[in-house]
This record gives structure tokens, C-alpha cells and sequence, in this order.
């Protein structure tokens, strides 16, 4: 039995985790941490009033609930302290805030070095397994094609734009192709969307989305479009089940549900 920690429990994601984590038998659902519900019986906000486990403000709470596994689904601004927080105290983290860089991911692997690599980091941009597949094909068909642009959509609770996901995406696709200078000229600011290696990403935000992703290839007499939908978050869980439970056989830093997978 794995007992895990969630950060952000009462929170649309958080609450779902936490769901999740007490409907699986091979999991403990242990502590659940968010400043905006401190205090609430978790137990009943997920359909498990038999779980004693109350939202607590404190990330000490934690460590009090001997947490095996921290499940992180807060905000860019509070995601990088929670890893260091659970680096410094040896305990396993799955992150699926997304907002973390090439730095942040490169100070978390010199961080983990200097405290021997006592606690394992698992950091995912996109827990469906549908948008990890997604990614695969999509950096399979940049070596075929001299163009691409990314359509990401998302709810318009999203804080940052672009997604981790389309960034991930870009950066795949840019190790497999050469660079291409499209068009950008704009009469209004911003309508190319943002560019990373030649790479343009737009980003949606509105109500009613959950996460979707297109990439759209173009080539001499021909288009190629590969798309994800997530209608609902409860695609995420798959993914995150499995990295809490694969997170103990992953020495240090993991980033990508792919690794897990075997892609």
C-alpha cells in the first residue's frame, strides 16, 4: 500500500486525485494539502466519507501522515517550492502543474544530485495517455515535413499559456527538422502566436474546454493534422495512478509520461 500526499486537494484536479488515489486498493489516500480548504474532511468531498483525512494548510502535515508519494496539482507560482520542499525532505513527488522550464528542470536535477538523489521526481506535462501518443506521432512526422504550427485550447482557468504540452511538443519537433521561417507578418500584434524554432503555438482559452491539442503540418500539396481531445479531467487519472506507482523504480528526475509508458 502506497501512502500518497495531494497538494492543490481542493482544487478541480486535486479533488479528482484524490478520488482516484481512494478508489484504487493499491493506494492510501493519506493527506491532502490546500490552503483554500483547510480543515474540510476530504473524505466527503470525494465520495469516501470513510477516509479520516481532513485539508490542511500545512505541507508538514505531510510528513506527520509518513506520505510516501506527493501528487502536486497547484499553480506555476507554488510548484517549483513544493519540489524543493519534498526534495529536502526525501519524500517522492509526481508533479502535473505545468509551467516548469528547461531551468527549473535543470535545478531540480542538480538539486536532487546534491541530496544523493533521495527522493524521485516524476514531472508530466500531459497525463492522458491519448496526448503522450499524440506527441509521439507528431515528432514522427516532423522529419517529414517542412512546416508545423500548434492550436492548443484550454479552460479559461488556465494560468498559463502556452501549455507545458504544446512546449513539450515544439521542442520535440524541433530536434527532428530543420528550421523553417514562415510568414509573420501581422496587422494586428500577436496573431502568429508565439515561436520557438521556427515553431508557431496559438493558444485558446475558454469556457467550456477542458485540454486539446493540434499540430498541422504542411508540405508541397498537402496538410497533415494530428489532434487530442480530453472531454473530461478523469482522462488524466490513468496517467497519474501510474506514475505514483511506477515514481519508487525512477532513481531522480523523470520528465514525460512516455518514459513510463515505454515510448
Amino acid at each position: 500500500m502506497i501512502r500518497v500526499g495531494v497538494l492543490g486537494a481542493s482544487g478541480r484536479m486535486g479533488q479528482l486525485v484524490c478520488r482516484a488515489v481512494a478508489d484504487d486498493p493499491d493506494l492510501a489516500l493519506v493527506a491532502a494539502i490546500d490552503p483554500q480548504g483547510d480543515g474540510a474532511p476530504i473524505g466527503r468531498m470525494i465520495g469516501h466519507p470513510e477516509i479520516d483525512v481532513r485539508v490542511s494548510a500545512e505541507l508538514d502535515t505531510l510528513l506527520q501522515a509518513e506520505t510516501e508519494v506527493i501528487v502536486d496539482f497547484t499553480n506555476p507560482d507554488a510548484v517549483m517550492d513544493n519540489v524543493r520542499w519534498a526534495i529536502d525532505h526525501a519524500i517522492n513527488i509526481v508533479v502535473g502543474t505545468t509551467g516548469l522550464g528547461p531551468a527549473d528542470l535543470e535545478e531540480l536535477n542538480d538539486r536532487l544530485d546534491h541530496e544523493s538523489r533521495e527522493s524521485n521526481v516524476i514531472v508530466v506535462p500531459n497525463f492522458a495517455i491519448g496526448a503522450v501518443l499524440m506527441q509521439q506521432f507528431a515528432q514522427e512526422a516532423a522529419k517529414h515535413f517542412p512546416a508545423v504550427e500548434i492550436i492548443e485550447l484550454h479552460h479559461d482557468g488556465k494560468v498559463d499559456a502556452p501549455s507545458g504540452t504544446a512546449l513539450d511538443t515544439a521542442m520535440r519537433m524541433a530536434k527532428e527538422r530543420e528550421s523553417y521561417k514562415g510568414p509573420d507578418g501581422e496587422s494586428l500584434a500577436g496573431t502568429r502566436g508565439g515561436d520557438i524554432e521556427g515553431i508557431r503555438i496559438h493558444s485558446v482559452r475558454l469556457p467550456g474546454l477542458v485540454a486539446h491539442q493540434e499540430v498541422i503540418f504542411g508540405g508541397p500539396g498537402q496538410t497533415l493534422s494530428i489532434r487530442h481531445d480530453s472531454m473530461d479531467r478523469t482522462s488524466f487519472m490513468p496517467g497519474v495512478l501510474l506514475a505514483i506507482k511506477e515514481i519508487h523504480g525512477r532513481p531522480g528526475l523523470t520528465v514525460g509520461l512516455d518514459v513510463l509508458l515505454g515510448l
